[in-house]
């Protein structure tokens, strides 16, 4: 059985082979390594093995996670990659790094007054269905713009992206993918700030190389480091 020590190396070198073949420097691309339903103590064999982005997905799972006897005084910089509920918010938004999975205008407001009550500023992206599945979470490609307006203002949370999973079959996947960079370059033409809007997390295990050959700066990877759920 394979470690998640050389899983991670592994992807690691499928990565910088994406870059290379996409004329991109590795530092370009960030790799969370998705740790959901997954122990503590895979957590902590992949610190161990030299890794510090991680994306936890389920509110209940991530704060037990992080409260864990393993984890206990690493410096590790959580990414909230599920879909959040605005009653969700104020529970992990002292917790994070970043949260990609907002889809609605009133999860953002939340955010912004729960980080101003923290004397916080955080990070987010609004999550986008480009797949236009009905099964899935996330804004109409067509409403980003409208959307990202009522949030340029808000204030002690700033929107840094977008985000998206895309469909199953890698070649739809990085029309997708085109189609959610293509947004990101409109939003930022609106924007106040379009040094701001650097980030697409966008790709998962079956589809990163894709993602990255269409510009994206954060990959979402669980399976592929630590197995099958």
């Amino acid at each position: 059985m394979e470690s998640i020590s050389s899983n991670l190396a592994e992807v690691k070198e499928q990565i910088a082979s994406a870059c290379r073949k996409a004329g991109r420097r590795e530092d370009e691309v960030k790799l969370i390594a998705v740790s959901k339903t997954k122990s503590a103590a895979a957590v902590r064999e992949a610190w161990d093995a030299g890794h510090r982005e991680f994306g936890e997905s389920y509110v209940q799972e991530f704060l037990e996670k992080i409260e864990a006897p393993e984890l206990a005084g690493l410096p590790l910089s959580w990414h909230f990659i599920g879909h959040l509920q605005s009653n969700k918010v104020r529970q992990i938004v002292d917790k994070v790094t970043m949260i990609h999975g907002i889809d609605k205008v009133s999860t953002a407001e939340e955010l912004s007054k729960r980080a101003e009550q923290h004397g916080l500023t955080v990070d987010y992206l609004l999550e986008v269905n480009v797949s236009r599945e009905g099964s899935k979470y996330g804004l109409d490609p067509s409403s980003v713009l409208q959307a990202a307006e009522s949030c340029f203002a808000l204030p002690n949370a700033r929107l840094r992206g977008l985000m998206t999973i895309a469909s199953p079959d890698p070649s739809e996947a990085r029309r997708e993918f085109s189609e959610l960079r293509q947004t990101l370059e409109k939003l930022r033409q609106n924007a106040p700030e379009p040094s701001l809007l650097t980030e697409l997390s966008m790709g998962m295990s079956g589809d990163f190389e894709e993602a990255i050959l269409e510009g994206a700066t954060m990959i979402r990877i669980g399976t592929a480091i630590f197995g099958w759920r």
